[in-house]
């Protein structure tokens, strides 16, 4: 018996072992349903993420991308607590830079250079390669404008923005929207700036000379944060404090008409026309014009705007099941390439290239704006990094997160937050 039972489980082993083997040389049916999960976030009122997955659904009939939503302040949060639990969907966004070098270097991101191998052309697809292996593609490539109601405008006997605009013009302009308005009866403000620390410190890293994230100087916020509680104290805008505390949304702020003026990125015009359609958003008459400018070298449309936008990427979560990982590179190709690129110009959203076909389809849009402004700050401007890829830029930006707080609600004076966060940058962060 004692010779007998080994042989046993040794001839059942081989044999398992031969089925096993027989079976992993069978070829994999191409055609077979496949269903991989994909992240987004406010689903209801963010329409990309449904078109990207319909699209590629229509091309490739057997690959169906499943949906799982996120909250969209709180998504990277809920991203690394789900990938770290093993519940993270099969692809994932990369809503901006800040967080790729903390995904890359924790091997949350499966290598896809395979996939990137005809991505060459894609401008942003280089923020996502380390050691000549790509991690993540683009398929969004937004930048900030400015946005303005072109009837508050007119109703508060202010000319236009005509492209030409400095910091100063804007605070001037946005002072005079508000005795305007209030004038003519209206409570809207001629500005909101959302509570975003991008609103301030996107536009300050692109725009000032030698500004430097990674140094740890922080010294170039200070106009831009001295303007934005100019704005503040004279109610031009509403304080930062309000903001939060009646959790206001700049969808709102701008779409029902409670500011004359605001300050975001190119996505909004696809947020926007979507509410118009759904009675979210009133229908007024707008347009989009380049985010005012550091100085004049850069101002007006004979010159180039300097602006700012991270690209939003997509990587595969390097525990999606094998079966799934041919469908998630192909969807990947599929979103940073030239038919996804048309099908989310048609929903007003900017792809990760902008061709002059993607302008035209844009501008083709119902409700988009036709004036020449318009389509020259969408499609004219040098576009610097919010986030520039750094082992160190994650913890930095949460350094300044805080500081965006302290200097808006005013607990802290500029010139000491900006101090403190030099201090904290150095010994928190950079000195580690």
């Amino acid at each position: 018996m004692k010779r007998t039972i080994p042989a046993v489980i040794s001839a059942a082993t081989a044999l398992t072992l031969v089925l096993a083997g027989c079976g992993s040389d069978e070829p994999t049916d191409p055609n077979a349903p496949v269903t991989i999960t994909l992240a987004g976030w406010s689903l209801s009122s963010t329409p990309e993420f449904t078109t990207l997955a319909d699209g590629f659904h229509a091309s490739h009939p057997n690959v169906t991308v499943e949906l799982k939503e996120y909250d969209a302040a709180n998504y990277d949060t809920q991203m690394i607590a789900d990938l770290a639990a093993g519940t993270a969907p099969d692809v994932y966004v990369l809503k901006n830079l800040k967080n790729f070098y903390t995904y890359q270097s924790g091997g949350q991101l499966l290598d896809v250079s395979d996939a990137a191998t005809d991505l060459g052309s894609v401008p942003a697809l280089s923020a996502y390669q380390v050691d000549g292996k790509t991690y993540a593609v683009p398929y969004r490539q937004d930048s900030w404008v400015l946005y303005y109601n072109k009837e508050l405008f007119d109703q508060a006997g202010v000319a236009p923005p005509d492209g030409s605009w400095t910091w100063d013009d804007y605070v001037t302009a946005a002072t005079r929207l508000t005795d305007g308005l209030k004038s003519a009866g209206s409570a809207a403000t001629g500005a909101y700036q959302h509570v975003w620390q991008s609103t301030v410190q996107g536009f300050a890293l692109a725009q000032t000379p030698d500004a430097d994230l990674l140094s740890g100087d922080f010294g170039y916020l200070k106009p831009y944060y001295e303007r934005s509680l100019q704005l503040q104290a004279t109610g031009a805008q509403p304080t930062y404090g309000t903001a939060n505390t009646n959790k206001l949304t700049y969808q709102a702020q701008f779409g029902t008409q409670q500011a004359a003026m605001m300050l975001m990125g190119t996505w909004y015009v696809a947020t926007l026309l979507e509410q118009r359609g759904t009675g979210d958003a009133d229908t007024f008459e707008w347009g989009i014009a380049p985010a005012p400018q550091f100085d004049t070298s850069t101002a007006g449309t004979s010159a180039t705007p300097v602006t700012f936008g991270d690209p939003t990427g997509m990587g595969i979560n390097p525990n999606i099941d094998e079966s799934k990982v041919a469908a998630a590179k192909d969807f990947l190709e599929y979103v940073a390439g030239p038919q996804a690129g048309t099908a989310l110009a048609g929903i007003g959203i900017t792809p990760a290239e902008v061709t002059d076909a993607v302008t035209e389809a844009v501008f083709g849009l119902d409700g988009v704006p036709q004036d020449d402004l318009s389509k020259f700050a969408y499609a004219t401007h040098t576009i610097e990094p919010e986030n520039p890829v750094s082992e160190h830029t994650a913890a930095l930006q949460n350094v300044l997160n805080e500081t965006h707080s302290a200097i808006l609600s005013e607990s802290t004076a500029v010139d000491a937050a900006l101090s403190e966060a030099r201090d904290r940058a150095e010994n928190e962060v950079l000195s580690q």
